[in-house]
């Protein structure tokens, strides 16, 4: 008779203490985080073909090189889909990417880079009066 008592026991102190971590609050995130890579970065297109054209200037605009396809490109890549002046858009050859970055922020550190926003907007850093910030790079 002990012995059911003592399980009883048992079950009642693993049902408290699995209760008890139910109810705690849950562990606090890490905080934002960063990315300074293109391998962080969503939303980036595989198998795109260097100069062939692309649809979306403003919004996801990055790719990679399709392996053994792209002509004068190596295989992975990274390029953006631009439009020249009064030509379709198409897939070029992308300057350095800093990963995901804010608009208007601080980036004298990435100059003449390329990034994306957290919602997927093209940017790039340039300086302009006086300051080096994250701009639309599709204007």
């Amino acid at each position: 008779m002990w012995q059911s008592n003592r399980v009883r026991s048992i079950v009642a102190l693993v049902a408290a203490l699995l209760g008890a971590g139910m109810l705690a609050a849950p562990p606090a995130s890490a905080g934002p985080t960063v990315c300074d890579y293109p391998a962080c970065t969503p939303g980036i297109m595989p198998h795109q073909v260097l100069g062939a054209p692309c649809d979306n200037t403003t919004y996801y605009a990055f790719g990679t090189a399709d392996y053994y396809v792209s002509f004068a490109s190596e295989p992975g890549r990274l390029m953006f889909c631009g439009s020249p002046r009064r030509y379709q858009p198409r897939w070029f050859r992308s300057p350095p990417m800093a990963g995901i970055k804010d608009e208007g922020a601080d980036c004298h550190q990435y100059l003449n880079y390329v990034a994306q926003a957290p919602d997927g907007l093209f940017l790039i850093c340039i300086a302009h009066d006086a300051v080096t910030t994250w701009v639309r790079a599709d204007t």
